[in-house]
Parts: C-alpha cells; structure tokens; sequence
C-alpha cells in the first residue's frame, strides 16, 4: 500500500485531537489558540445537536454529566455516517455497545434513549401507507384490519413515554409497557400506551398472512388466553381499532 499524503496525516491527527483533546495532542506547527475555536465549535455544535434531539435525556442530566456524555460519544465511537439526522441512530449505538455505565447512571438510560431516538426516527421515516386497497372506513369484523407501516410497537420495562424530572422510577414495572408510537397524516407523531392484548392484536396484523378477518383475529387471540365470554373480547376489540382508527395506528381495512 502506497504510504499516505502528509496532509492526511494531518487530518487525521487534528480529528484525533479534535475528539480527545486531553489525551491527543495537536497537529505540530498549528497555533492552540486556533485549534480551540475548532475543539469548541464541534463540541458544542455536537453537544446542542443531541440535546435536541434527546430533550428528556439532557434535561434529566446536570450540565457537567450531560458533557460527559458527549465527550465519551466523541471519543469512542466510529460514527458510519455523515448526515444529521442518522446522528440519534449513532448516539443510541454508542450508548448500547461502547458506553460504560456510571454507579449513578439512571437504570432506565438505554430504554429512554431508544424511547426518544424512535420518536425523531419516525418523525423523519420515507416510509408511507399504500391505501389504494385500503377502505378507510371499513368494517374491522368483516374486513382485514390495515395497521400503518408508521406506527411501531415496543416493550419496554420502564414507562419511558412518563419519565420526566418529577417522575425518575428507580425499578422496572412488573409488567412490560407496551407502546405503539405513531405519525399521523399531518406528520404528528404521538404514543399510545397498549395492553398486552392490543399489543398482540397489533402484532396479529403485522403476521396476518392468511388474510384473517378482525373477528378471526378476536377469536383467535381469545382462544390463546383462555378468554371465557368471546362476543365481549369481540366487542371490547373491536372499539379498541376503531380508537386506533382515529389516531391512524390502524389505515383502514382491505378485502382478501
């Protein structure tokens, strides 16, 4: 392999400065005072970018831990791409694999984390409904229950989607919570916290490759838990999609 150009060196000596500063000294023939506008600037502009996009992350750390954080991220982690708004995604990678926890870490860190990336990731998802097929208004017995590519579910141990200065949960729930966090049409993404039966229902729809009516579906999930009184799960169901419906978690029904 050919040896690499001397201006490369350089850049990769000031990136490796710029990450660590304490630790990686400056490129040689280049004045401190310059080198810290370029230490401060991706610093901070790094530090603004990700306490805005994990507000609640940052608000529930002081300023001093909140620059830890940063600083770590900085130095440990490889980031695989350039663009903004795959940093969360980077962030959250860096926080699961290379972070090293802290005795005063919040035990609910890495469920937060992933609870704020998943909002901004859906706020900014491609993805769209076909709705070509899709009856908006069609009936969830009769019919199969359409649930939007943009609403995703998730377990999680903690109430993340409560979590705030005034309300910090030192144990998980006995339960999972389960959460289906949605984007409207007008782009808003709101939650949904679920049951473990709606969480299956939704679940059903995702792997209804057969084609199953929302009565089929009912009916099936009831046989799974041993619900006695079947016609009322049907009922309680169905009211269940149609406030789906409403928040656009749930598009509408097709025919087989």
């Amino acid at each position: 392999m050919a040896d690499r150009p001397g201006f490369q060196d350089t850049q990769y000596a000031f990136a490796a400065h710029i990450r660590d500063p304490q630790n990686v000294p400056a490129p040689d023939g280049i004045e401190d005072r310059r080198m810290a506008v370029y230490r401060e600037l991706f610093f901070n502009n790094l530090k603004n970018l990700l306490g805005n996009m994990f507000p609640v992350l940052k608000k529930l750390h002081s300023a001093e831990q909140w620059q830890r954080f940063i600083r770590k991220f900085m130095q440990k982690h490889q980031s695989s791409t350039p663009y903004f708004l795959q940093l969360p995604e980077e962030f959250l990678a860096f926080l699961q694999n290379e972070y090293e926890a802290q005795v005063d870490d919040f035990p609910f860190l890495l469920e937060l984390a992933h609870y704020e990336y998943i909002e901004l990731a859906l706020s900014v998802s491609t993805e769209s409904n076909n709705l070509e097929a899709v009856d908006p208004k069609g009936d969830f017995l009769t019919g199969i229950p359409v649930k939007s590519v943009l609403a995703w579910v998730y377990a999680y141990q903690y109430p993340v989607h409560r979590i705030s200065p005034d309300y910090l949960p030192a144990q998980p729930e006995d339960e999972p919570v389960f959460l289906a966090v949605y984007r409207q049409s007008n782009d808003k993404v709101g939650f949904l916290e679920l049951n473990p039966v709606t969480a299956s229902l939704l679940n059903a729809l995702d792997e209804n490759e057969a084609g199953l009516t929302g009565e089929q579906l009912l009916r099936q999930i009831a046989a799974n838990i041993n619900y006695l009184n079947v016609d009322a799960f049907i009922q309680h169901g169905v009211a269940a999609m149609e406030d789906m419906r409403q928040l656009e978690i749930l598009t509408g029904t097709r025919q087989r």
